[in-house]
């Protein structure tokens, strides 16, 4: 990624393992025990429940490093002269970058479980799991009813915060989406507009969680399955809404976690076995109790668990759902992103 013009992130990727304190990419000897996975941010929680399971299966330990979707590609591309990364997962249009970038293998993992239009014809990617863009607001807001228009308002004035495109996967899918609902040139206007009311950049959408929830500011923008998650996880207090247009219609874009591994893996077998692991019915049905979608055909209708729980399909149920060409989303990034910043003068 640091070969495009696209804007990254610098903050320092976090990472854990759950063997060993500190220290961020492999930590074995060569011995194949140890893979990496390169993730963007969001179900922290899932991967640490189903990374022990592996572990416990194959005695295979898993370091996880999490960034931004942009950050964990362009660190992917910055470490080629000695590969860290294993496995890489991270959102669209940032994993279709990776590939046309060559940053990628065929995994040669078998996908056949995952829909054709959820997976690269070629083997370089296969989706993990499903997600939506959506924004949170503070319960001091009632978001039931709130517009794009309505978001302009003074009121929202250093209240209001999205996370940058071309640095988060979400943020870019702000612009995907309002250049879906109001065309590319409308939807500059509208961001330069909002720019009145915004905060300022973010390279975290996650980071903006605690924010609403304090109130610091009382919008911002996320997705369903790490805002839900965090609701249950942390007790946050934010609610979920879906900006509507002025004729009340909601939308929002699909924004899965796309999972590929990466060229010259360290640990390629094992990053194999962790990528199938992942994509098993075993772990694909946990999914909903993390409030993402299983990639697997055979389990798209599950639900959580727990009685009562609310699935991402029932958040989504009455929202307009786009699915935009991520090829042609990605070929036309690098110019939209300087519209974008001419626009907002960010």
């Amino acid at each position: 990624m640091a070969r495009t013009a696209l804007i990254l992130t610098s903050a320092t990727a976090v990472a854990f393992s759950l063997t060993a304190c500190g220290g961020t990419g492999t930590s074995d000897s060569g011995d194949g025990k140890t893979v990496t996975v390169y993730s963007a941010d969001g179900v922290g929680d899932w991967y640490k429940t189903q990374f022990a399971k592996f572990k416990d299966q194959t005695g295979i330990a898993v370091n996880l490093v999490e960034a931004g979707s942009a950050e964990v590609v362009s660190r992917v591309d910055k470490e080629q002269s000695n590969p860290q990364a294993d496995v890489v997962v991270t959102l669209p249009p940032f994993m279709q970058k990776a590939d046309k970038s060559g940053l990628l293998q065929a995994s040669g993992v078998d996908t056949a479980a995952v829909a054709a239009a959820d997976k690269d014809a070629n083997g370089k990617w296969v989706t993990l799991a499903g997600n939506y863009l959506c924004f949170i607001a503070n319960p001091s807001v009632d978001a039931t009813k709130l517009t794009w228009d309505d978001l302009l308002k003074p009121e929202y004035k250093g209240k209001l915060q999205y996370s940058t495109p071309g640095q988060a996967g979400d943020g870019t899918a702000v612009l995907i989406l309002l250049q879906q609902l109001m065309g590319k040139q409308g939807a500059l206007d509208y961001l330069g507009k909002l720019q009145a009311n915004n905060v300022g950049p973010s390279s975290s959408t996650g980071k903006l969680q605690a924010k609403v929830d304090k109130g610091e500011i009382v919008v911002a923008n996320g997705d369903v399955q790490m805002n839900l998650a965090t609701v249950k996880e942390k007790g946050s207090k934010f609610n979920v809404f879906f900006p509507a247009a002025a004729g009340g219609k909601q939308s929002t874009v699909a924004l899965p976690y796309l999972m590929g591994l990466a060229k010259g893996a360290p640990h390629s077998d094992a990053g194999k076995k962790l990528m199938t692991f992942l994509l098993s019915a075993d772990a694909q049905k946990s999914l909903p109790d993390s409030y993402a979608v299983p990639a697997r055909t055979d389990l798209k209708d599950a639900a959580p668990s727990a009685a009562g729980a609310v699935s991402p399909a029932q958040v989504v149920k009455n929202v307009e759902i786009v699915h935009p060409d991520w090829t042609k989303v990605l070929d036309e990034l690098d110019a939209d992103l300087a519209a974008y910043t001419k626009a907002t003068g960010s």
